[in-house]
């Protein structure tokens, strides 16, 4: 999804790519010809930021609308990543929630994103990806909410699935949902292998099937990986940080 960007942006996607570690992609064979749904644990801001530098081939990352809108990004921004602070410092992180709302608007609405709305305005999602699916445009998400799955992923969330409902109806296509570990302490992003949407099923259980098997996927490809801290979701001290051990070893 090609689109001129300004030269904010082009400064400072320059800078986080000379500061950001070097992040290595394995398992890119498993990534289908054509279009996917790439589905991933967020492992907080690491999971765009790798993603967006090093993920192979065109992409574009759903982002949650109110990030995009410098009007919008302090309420949201301070509810989604500092809410859980000690009450001594959100003082704080509510100054910095005002201070990014420029940034955010520059750097969101200029990179290979698509906006993510949860009013009737996801209508417009889905059809914003549905079209960059039939340009062969790989679409990421990071699903993941503050449920508890296990130490490796949060719940996912399950409406993220209906696109390829959409795409089966538009296209006559089965879309394929391609698991991603996103690994910071290793330097990696792990692609494992699809599963494939079936439309002959009912989408409930196609939600299930398809969620059960990213987390799964997920979970497994970290387990399978040298010991090491998993980033999660919430934003929590680094203290807290599970390590990739299953719970019953």
């Amino acid at each position: 999804m090609k689109k001129k960007t300004s030269l904010a942006y082009k400064f400072i996607r320059a800078s986080v790519h000379f500061f950001y570690q070097k992040t290595e992609v394995y398992g890119a064979e498993n990534l289908p010809e054509g279009p996917c749904i790439v589905a991933g644990n967020h492992s907080q801001m690491n999971g765009p930021i790798a993603c967006e530098l090093y993920f192979p081939g065109d992409h574009a990352t759903w982002t949650i609308g109110e990030m995009m809108d410098r009007k919008t990004v302090p309420a949201y921004a301070f509810q989604d990543f500092w809410s859980a602070k000690p009450k001594s410092v959100r003082w704080l992180y509510k100054i910095v929630s005002h201070l990014i709302g420029p940034l955010s608007e520059c750097v969101f609405t200029n990179a290979d994103t698509i906006p993510v709305y949860k009013d009737r305005r996801i209508f417009e999602t889905f059809q914003l990806t549905i079209e960059a699916l039939k340009q062969g445009t790989r679409v990421i998400i990071f699903p993941e909410n503050y449920g508890e799955h296990n130490n490796i992923v949060h719940q996912f969330q399950l409406g993220f699935i209906d696109v390829a409902k959409r795409y089966y109806k538009e296209t006559g296509e089965a879309l394929p949902f391609v698991p991603l570990y996103v690994c910071p302490a290793l330097k990696r992003l792990v692609i494992g292998k699809p599963v494939w949407y079936d439309p002959s099923a009912k989408i409930k259980d196609e939600q299930q099937r398809i969620t059960n098997y990213l987390m799964d996927e997920i979970s497994e490809m970290a387990y399978a990986l040298p010991r090491h801290k998993v980033v999660p979701y919430p934003n929590v001290s680094k203290k807290e940080y599970p390590e990739n051990v299953r719970n019953n070893d």
